[in-house]
């Protein structure tokens, strides 16, 4: 885990985050049950789902993003907020024990075959990842269509690849469920 990481989520301005459109829609669209966010940061999307009643388990690596996930939680919501190396497996993905997992813009190869299994037959993956652009790293980045082929057998609910407003990268962005 990078240190810069802490650093990022110390600072307020880059705490106070609306969640993800996508997820907002996934949201509203599946009944509330279990739910992982993944590389959840300070927590914008597991704040969202268990506002809306869900049972949210959401992980980081960084102790600064746990801190405030866990500061942000409010009276009548509950996150199990895990502070733990996703790089380094210090998490496990329960197999068929999700209705919902969410990764946002944290890229991990070998954590998606974990993912897939996680997830229940009829519940969904709603993720953003992003794609290579000029002059930036590839190191976090998917090509195009890699997103969309990971989860190939799925009914791939909604897919797109471009910049989304407020970033300056495009992203794959991807709703699938399990049949």
């Amino acid at each position: 885990m990078p240190r810069d990481w802490d650093q990022h989520y110390s600072d307020a301005a880059n705490i106070d985050r609306d969640p993800s459109p996508l997820l907002v829609h996934v949201a509203g669209l599946l009944p509330p049950g279990r739910a992982l966010d993944l590389a959840c940061g300070t927590g914008r999307h597991a704040l969202h789902l268990a506002q809306l009643g869900w049972q949210v388990t959401a992980v980081d690596a960084s102790p600064a993003a746990i801190r405030q996930l866990r500061r942000a939680v409010g009276p009548h919501t509950t996150i199990d907020a895990h502070l733990a190396d996703l790089a380094a497996h210090e998490f496990v993905i329960e197999p068929g024990a999700y209705d919902l997992i969410c990764d946002f813009y944290y890229l991990q190869l070998d954590l998606f075959p974990s993912i897939r299994e996680g997830v229940r037959p009829g519940g969904a993956f709603a993720g953003a990842i992003h794609l290579p652009a000029p002059g930036r790293s590839s190191g976090f980045a998917l090509e195009s269509g890699a997103l969309r082929q990971i989860f190939s057998g799925w009914k791939i609910v909604y897919y797109s690849e471009a910049a989304e407003p407020g970033h300056s990268r495009p992203a794959a962005r991807i709703l699938a469920r399990r049949a």
